[in-house]
């Protein structure tokens, strides 16, 4: 077994260290933080979504770009081994809603810790505070790394582990874009990818009114001028800038540069439009002489009625009395088709994970070495992969670290 250098300490590069050291090779993970597992800490609101309780099949499912790359690292350590890995490092897993696995304490931390924990144990060394500054070859091969202290570390495998360029504060700045671009790899621009929408004049108005208002069980259609593009059910939270949780963050996945999109949120998506006017009508006779304002309030949020009322055309001071069948109609139409134009994304740095990165064409799913370079081995978010939320982008970290750390070690 030979000389392995993990360039990152993320959750890829730790579980490719800990598997690499794990067969023999002797391991060691270069870390620009002063400790490994920074980004891991804030994942899921400081929770961290490990992984999703699902067959490969439906993983496949939920990979984005380049679903087929993955066959290989699914197959290799499922979402079914992330579960048992932790478990043996004594932190309980639970499942809640959507099949997403959470750590029993409800702490990122615990995570991270198990992780930093595995590699110890299997002899794993560190060096932090450190950057990878360049890996050279020669023949064909890696040959060494070089530091940002000036040292070079021959090695016989290097492993680019060092993520994307979202959540620069966590070390994730794309260092190893520019590094696999020297070797010949052929890097797809990065972009951002999970991350809340910005709304523009009058509907980001309205998103700042009801700024903090959560919604929970709506369902949300994303169109391309008139074609649908993507549906979901789940929650929503409107903010100072537009739209975001999970049903957000999940769309945002299909959003293409120089395109216009809205998206509609269908606020009682289990009543058609014939129960909800029978139930709007009920409201209607209950309140029938207050103002409109009063008559639905048990059907919407407070913060959201001026809002309704508004797109509605009328004001509030209109009385329910006095609302004509075409009125009652439109609000229903408001209520079920709740629009509101998207100007963009939010910054890169805000968003969590990179789109894009380094071309899988030139990289081998079996193994996740590079075509190109002998010993060279990418994993993580610096590939060219992506899915949606719910703990799969965490899943696709320790695949693909595992099939990494595997294989580097037989170098």
């Amino acid at each position: 077994m030979g000389k392995v250098i993990v360039m990152g300490g993320g959750a890829a590069g730790l579980m490719a260290a800990g598997v690499s050291a794990s067969m023999g090779a002797e391991v060691l993970v270069i870390e620009k933080n002063k400790r490994p597992g920074r980004k891991i800490c804030i994942t899921g609101k400081g929770r961290c979504n490990v992984t999703n309780k699902c067959s490969n099949n439906d993983f496949i499912e939920n990979v984005i770009r380049n679903p087929r790359f993955l066959y290989s690292a699914i197959n290799a350590f499922s979402a079914e081994d992330t579960i048992g890995f932790f478990e043996d490092m004594g932190v309980p897993l639970k499942v809640e809603r959507g099949n997403r696995v959470f750590p029993v304490s409800d702490k990122a931390l615990d995570i991270a810790n198990a992780l930093e924990r595995y590699c110890k144990n299997q002899g794993v060394k560190f060096l932090f505070e450190t950057e990878v500054k360049d890996i050279t070859s020669e023949g064909g091969a890696v040959k060494a790394v070089v530091d940002s202290k000036g040292k070079t570390h021959p090695c016989d495998a290097v492993i680019i582990a060092s993520g994307g360029k979202s959540y620069h504060l966590t070390g994730s700045t794309g260092d190893g874009y520019p590094i696999a671009e020297r070797l010949g790899h052929k890097v797809i621009k990065p972009t951002a990818s999970l991350i809340p929408l910005e709304c523009r004049g009058s509907d980001l108005n309205d998103c700042i009114e009801m700024q903090g208002l959560s919604l929970r069980n709506v369902g949300v259609k994303l169109y391309c001028g008139e074609k649908q593009v993507y549906e979901d059910f789940g929650e929503l939270l409107f903010t100072h800038f537009g739209i975001s949780g999970p049903t957000v963050l999940s769309m945002s996945t299909r959003l293409s540069d120089g395109e216009k999109y809205r998206v509609s949120i269908d606020l009682k998506p289990a009543l058609d439009f014939e129960k909800l006017d029978a139930r709007i009508l009920r409201d209607f006779e209950k309140y029938k002489n207050r103002e409109l304002s009063n008559a639905l309030t048990q059907l919407l949020p407070s913060s959201m009625i001026p809002v309704v009322i508004r797109r509605l055309g009328e004001d509030d001071t209109l009385r329910v009395n006095s609302i004509t069948k075409e009125q009652r109609h439109r609000l229903l139409s408001i209520i079920k088709n709740l629009d509101f134009e998207i100007s963009g994304t939010r910054p890169l740095d805000e968003a969590i994970i990179t789109r894009g990165g380094v071309d899988v064409s030139e990289v081998n799913p079996k193994t996740m070495e590079s075509k190109l370079i002998n010993g060279l081995f990418f994993c993580g978010e610096v590939l060219d992969v992506d899915a949606y939320t719910g703990g799969f982008n965490l899943q696709i970290a320790f695949s693909t670290g595992f099939l990494a750390g595997e294989n580097s070690a037989w170098i």
